[in-house]
């Protein structure tokens, strides 16, 4: 009979051993799949974050597209701008030439002494105070231009 006690003890042994061995196996799984949750739970996150990252470059890229698109138009308006002003100063420039011009011949045909002098630092036309300049009319005619262009040249 000792003998079927010690087997009986075996048998509780190894039924106990099975159950420890159940529990641990339960136990594993049970960790297993919580860490197999963590682990779908980081892989969402980092999906999210992905997407997160995305929509938000794509905001940046449209905002920069934007910017681009207005810092064009805005450097097609200079250079239309630019090009004007390139032509209103060449025209300016011939202007000034033929007034120069028109100068050169007044002092050409008048003595230096009595009518007039063109600065050489300025090549501005100037009247030697001296002179009754003021009461040939003929001179006057010029006086009465000047206005008149200077006019035309502040409408560009």
């Amino acid at each position: 009979m000792a003998s079927s006690s010690g087997n009986s003890s075996q048998i509780q042994t190894s039924g106990s051993d099975e159950d420890l061995l159940h529990q641990r196996k339960r136990k594993r799984m049970q960790s297993n799949r919580e860490s197999a949750r963590r682990s779908r739970m980081r892989k969402q996150k980092h999906l999210d974050d992905l997407s997160d990252q995305i929509n938000q470059i794509k905001k940046d890229n449209t905002q920069i597209v934007s910017t681009i698109n207005v810092t064009t138009q805005q450097f097609v308006q200079v250079e239309a701008d630019n090009s004007v002003l390139r032509a209103q100063m060449g025209e300016l420039s011939q202007r000034l030439n033929y007034l120069n011009e028109i100068i050169n011949l007044m002092n050409s045909n008048c003595p230096t002494t009595d009518c007039t002098n063109v600065s050489s630092t300025t090549g501005v036309f100037e009247f030697d105070n001296h002179h009754d300049f003021m009461n040939n009319p003929w001179n006057m005619m010029y006086l009465n231009q000047q206005p008149i262009m200077a006019a035309e040249m502040l409408q560009y």
